[in-house]
């Protein structure tokens, strides 16, 4: 199954984009972990269905987080993580906003039901190819082996 198809059946299951980016950042990593998944559900529909900025990005800038955060008191930053999210947040508003209106949910569904199921495809995608180059070109190893 593809990442389009395997998308497809997370949001017939009832996950938003922040989710399935989530999910697929896990499944690549052979995690699971529903408390996550449950807290990425915050972001969706524009935080928290507000239409502010979209659910892709932000769960796109979660997935980074996911490989390059800080996760204990023991673990040093990694000052790679912002730059990679400030190079997320500008290839999205290249790549998107002039397209769909605007990087908030509200302007890329532009009240228009029918812009979800054919916009946030696109976007979830997108992100997630972004977010995995982003990591390789910065040395991470997307199995979280090192």
């Amino acid at each position: 199954m593809d990442e389009l198809e395997q998308l497809m059946v997370l949001r017939k299951q009832g996950f938003y984009c922040s989710q399935i980016l989530m999910l697929q950042g896990l499944e690549q990593l052979g995690k699971s972990n529903p408390d996550l998944i449950r807290a990425m559900h915050g972001l969706a529909g524009g935080l928290g269905f507000s239409g502010e900025l979209c659910g892709a990005l932000t769960g796109g800038a979660s997935l980074l987080g996911l490989y390059a955060g800080k996760g204990t008191p023991e673990q040093p930053e990694d000052p790679r993580l912002d730059f990679m999210i400030m190079d997320l947040v500008k290839w999205f508003k290249a790549e998107y906003s002039e397209q769909f209106g605007g990087i908030r949910c509200e302007q890329i569904l532009a009240g228009n039901s029918q812009n979800q199921a054919i916009r946030c495809p696109i976007l979830v995608t997108g992100v997630l190819q972004k977010v995995k180059d982003l990591l390789v070109e910065n040395g991470y190893d997307l199995s979280g082996l090192e």
